[in-house]
């Protein structure tokens, strides 16, 4: 077959968009859309390492702080929860063997996800809006340097991914707990109380073990989802804020005497923040590893009411370790400092070490394993989380955290590496095993490729962290730019290790494009030709 046509067609031909039910085109749709996103974040992340070695003509400098501001923003919401949302959203009717409650809420999350995503990106680059990602107070309401109405769209674009959010944490929620028609009836507070983890944890004193009615990796969705949704008030809730300061500049009143109490306010927001970052990343990190280690091995899962538990208690630790974020701030009583950014901070270290182990000891149960795609990326991405997870807990001490606080240490060996090795590999891991199930048996086009893809995400994603963290310690401060060189052999080699991350989603892209061909990829985006009420492929 020429090049042209598998092009179009893609590999063999093997791909036929029409016969793909609503929901695998649902999923299909999130997956494509997150790895459109992942791609500006790749590029964004490259011309600032770049600006970093050396200004360029063709970005500004309030250019480049608005590429700072929403890069990590199009990373989160437009890339990773577009990729979780559409898996989740397949993976829980898949493992509860019936339908998705509704798939009309399912594309509303898609589209809301997709545009809002859209809109804070473009209100950045079009206006340079450039508080920064951390929007502490009072700088996102501070006109004399942000554009009025670049921060209006900027903040309602995060409002519509957020209300994209809360549809499909209500779409998963009810897919676990209803009943479907002429289905016997389901109680929706055993399984509730199954997804949750609380079967789990009482199994752990019971002589007579209970069914668990919900599988592990939809519990994990479930407690993850709890997480979401407290971040989703939370974010709501400080944009609104925000929004009232930028409507009443633009209908010309001045609040900026109104009093917002700013370490309220940071406590707060960090809170909503670290749900995200320590909660629900985890969470769902871990519930993915169950169900990659289970499928990739065919074993059951090595201790799973153990696991189960541990998920509990990540839930209820995630609502605690926010201070760590706050270590470094002089107001912040010492108590909380201690308690809940030191000492629960350190206790992450064994909920995820043991999720960590349990999905490798399921793995090892089923040796030996031929090193499938999906195998050597689920192993990729718990080396990212080996090394982050680590590279965090030294960032929670008081003392080193006042070396390493707000230096290029925090987002490079443990942001980057947490997020690029460790989440995105994980996703990746996800997308390759999923891949023939939500495309009918569709084959990847070049191995070479994923071979390429692999190792230049890994050891791109490495390297930039590695690099990013010397330069932190040598006292490179994030959010800041150096014009005497000073970090330049850090920035050019961090550089160097970026341009192997852009090569290896290229080539994956690229892979993937191949593999569907173009007809299918459009297709992918036209309505569905099948009209059933069962819209999971038979498990």
């Amino acid at each position: 077959m020429s090049f042209i046509s598998t092009f179009i067609n893609g590999e063999q031909g093997l791909f036929k968009s029409d016969t793909l039910t609503p929901m695998q085109k649902l999923t299909l749709r999130f997956v494509v859309v997150g790895l459109i996103y992942f791609g500006f974040v790749v590029i964004e992340g490259m011309l600032m390492r770049i600006y970093e070695v050396k200004p360029v003509s063709f970005i500004t400098e309030p250019q480049f702080f608005a590429i700072l501001t929403a890069h990590p923003l199009v990373g989160i919401f437009g890339s990773t929860y577009s990729i979780v949302c559409g898996a989740f959203l397949f993976v829980v009717p898949f493992l509860m063997k019936k339908p998705l409650w509704s798939i009309k809420l399912g594309n509303w999350t898609f589209l809301l996800i997709a545009i809002g995503t859209f809109v804070f990106w473009s209100a950045g680059f079009l206006s340079h809006y450039a508080p920064l990602y951390t929007l502490y107070w009072p700088l996102p309401a501070d006109f004399s340097q942000f554009s009025v109405w670049g921060g209006t769209f900027f903040i309602l674009g995060i409002a519509l991914v957020m209300a994209g959010t809360a549809l499909f944490i209500i779409n998963i929620f009810k897919t676990i707990t209803y009943t479907p028609e002429g289905w016997e009836k389901q109680k929706a507070g055993a399984l509730l109380s199954s997804a949750l983890g609380i079967t789990g944890f009482n199994n752990l004193f019971r002589k007579n073990k209970k069914e668990h009615l919900v599988p592990l990796p939809v519990a994990a969705v479930a407690r993850g989802s709890i997480d979401m949704a407290l971040n989703t008030a939370v974010i709501l809730f400080t944009g609104v804020l925000i929004l009232v300061y930028m409507v009443a500049a633009i209908l010309g009143f001045d609040l900026k005497e109104t009093a917002i109490d700013a370490l309220l306010y940071k406590n707060w927001f960090w809170w909503g923040l670290d749900l995200i970052a320590d909660g629900l990343v985890l969470i769902f990190v871990a519930g993915t590893w169950y169900l990659l280690a289970t499928m990739i091995s065919g074993k059951p899962l090595f201790m799973q009411n153990i696991a189960r538990a541990a998920l509990l208690v990540e839930l209820i630790v995630s609502w605690t370790v926010w201070s760590h974020h706050l270590l470094s701030d002089q107001a912040q009583p010492n108590t909380l400092k201690v308690l809940s950014g030191e000492m629960v901070t350190a206790f992450e270290l064994i909920t995820q070490g043991l999720a960590f182990f349990i999905a490798l000891a399921t793995l090892w149960s089923a040796r030996p394993l031929k090193m499938t795609n999906p195998l050597k990326f689920l192993l990729g991405g718990l080396l990212g989380f080996a090394l982050a997870v680590p590279a965090g807990i030294m960032q929670a001490d008081v003392g080193l955290n006042r070396i390493l606080h707000n230096t290029q240490w925090v987002v490079g060996p443990h942001v980057h590496v947490a997020v690029l090795v460790g989440l995105t590999m994980t996703l990746y891991s996800a997308i390759y095993i999923l891949f023939p199930i939500l495309t009918n048996g569709a084959k990847v086009y070049s191995q070479k490729l994923v071979n390429v893809h692999f190792w230049c995400h890994l050891l791109g994603g490495i390297g930039m962290g590695a690099f990013m963290g010397m330069a932190g310690l040598k006292g490179m401060l994030r959010r800041a730019l150096y014009m005497n060189g000073e970090f330049n052999i850090y920035m050019i080699l961090a550089a160097l290790c970026g341009t192997l991350l852009l090569i290896g989603f290229i080539a994956f892209f690229y892979n993937i494009v191949m593999s569907v061909g173009l007809k299918g990829v459009i297709g992918i985006f036209t309505p569905s030709k099948i009209k059933t009420k069962d819209l999971v492929p038979a498990s």
